[in-house]
């Protein structure tokens, strides 16, 4: 299975230079502002793909998706909400919350309440796909601070992802793998909102 991964295009996806694949996956951020509007330009973009699979979370920009924005996707755009699909035999689980970030959309505090979300990935998710990063990994804003969730990563501990794609924090694009897990940070947009970074291929087998 060949994914392409991406997050935080933030409109700019006509930009960006997909390589083929098997699947593409979104890990949200798709809007600059929640506009319906830029939602379902972003969706005739993504169902136009040529990749048999796609899947789309929202991210903190996302705030179309808390008033049912979901309705406004083609059919064949998978969108996840705390909720998974199985692909040729990987199960994917979708999630958007992240640790509260100014008074931007799925926010939720630190604690408890995240850690109620993250308890809801199933221990046999095989790719996850969230919005922000653990705590730890790939998860480094300019000024040095760590912004990843906590709660996170301490449920990542319990599960034997292989995959695990999110976004957020712009500055921290890559791809880390460690422990058996491949973990990418897809954002295409920088610091300053360009479309500088390129879509990120993991083959998985």
């Amino acid at each position: 299975m060949r994914i392409v991964c991406i997050s935080d295009t933030h409109e700019r996806h006509e930009r960006i230079a997909l390589p083929h694949g098997d699947m593409l996956i979104c890990a949200g951020d798709v809007t600059a502002n929640g506009s319906a509007i830029a939602l379902q330009r972003f969706g005739r973009w993504m169902q136009q793909q040529p990749h048999a699979h796609k899947i789309l979370i929202a991210g903190n920009h996302d705030w179309c998706f808390e008033r049912n924005g979901q309705s406004l996707l083609p059919p064949d755009i998978h969108y996840l909400q705390d909720s998974a699909i199985v692909i040729a035999g990987l199960r994917v689980w979708g999630s958007p919350w992240q640790p509260r970030f100014y008074d931007w959309a799925f926010n939720l505090d630190r604690g408890p309440r995240l850690a109620a979300k993250w308890a809801l990935i199933p221990a046999d998710t095989d790719i996850l796909v969230t919005h922000g990063p653990p705590m730890g990994m790939l998860d480094l804003t300019p000024r040095g601070d760590r912004a990843g969730c906590e709660a996170l990563a301490a449920r990542l501990e319990h599960l034997r992802v292989r995959l695990h794609v999110f976004g957020h924090i712009h500055h921290s694009y890559g791809v880390v793998e460690r422990g058996g897990r491949i973990s990418v940070n897809a954002s295409i947009c920088d610091e300053g909102y360009r479309a500088a970074n390129a879509p990120v291929v993991v083959e998985l087998k």
